[in-house]
């Protein structure tokens, strides 16, 4: 699997992740019938530096990292991930988490911190838990899931 920068060129790709998962409306607290438009401006927001996982020239997953705080938390850093839903379980999530980890301290970065984890996302936090992560905060119901209803979002964090 290959780790690449996104350009310009890589919206439609990125779009095509995006979208389903945005749509579903249970993973990330974005408004599920975001444009577009929206939904590239976001996930390409200032600052964000966004990355491909490919194979054999097929996209399987995009991620981004930027800094989490400015000033005097400029030195954590804060990821999203998506993975395409045909490649769930094949180490996608995986091999684009190991990307971001190796790739933030060279950025500057001290620690990582993922502010809004759905706590019924139990693939993610597994995953997250077994790199290290651990859960230093709860905000309980702070998420409606489309289908739970009020369920808890997580904040975890590792130091680098």
């Amino acid at each position: 699997m290959k780790i690449r920068a996104a350009t310009q060129a890589d919206h439609d790709a990125v779009w095509a992740l995006l979208e389903p998962v945005f749509r579903a409306g249970d993973t990330y607290a974005i408004d599920p019938d975001i444009s577009r438009e929206d939904a590239l401006a976001y996930w390409f927001g200032p600052e964000r530096r966004v990355l491909l996982a490919e194979q054999d020239g097929t996209v399987l997953g995009t991620y981004y990292i930027v800094r989490n705080q400015k000033g005097g938390g400029s030195h954590v850093c804060n990821c999203g991930y998506v993975t395409d839903a045909a490649a769930r379980g094949q180490g996608v999530a995986r091999a684009m988490l190991d990307h971001s980890l190796a790739l933030a301290p060279d950025l500057g970065f001290r620690a990582m911190q993922f502010n809004f984890v759905v706590s019924t996302n139990t693939r993610a936090i597994t995953i997250w838990e077994r790199a290290g992560f651990k859960t230093v905060g709860r905000l309980p119901n702070a998420f409606h899931h489309p289908v739970r209803g009020d369920v808890d979002a997580l904040v975890m964090f590792r130091a680098l």
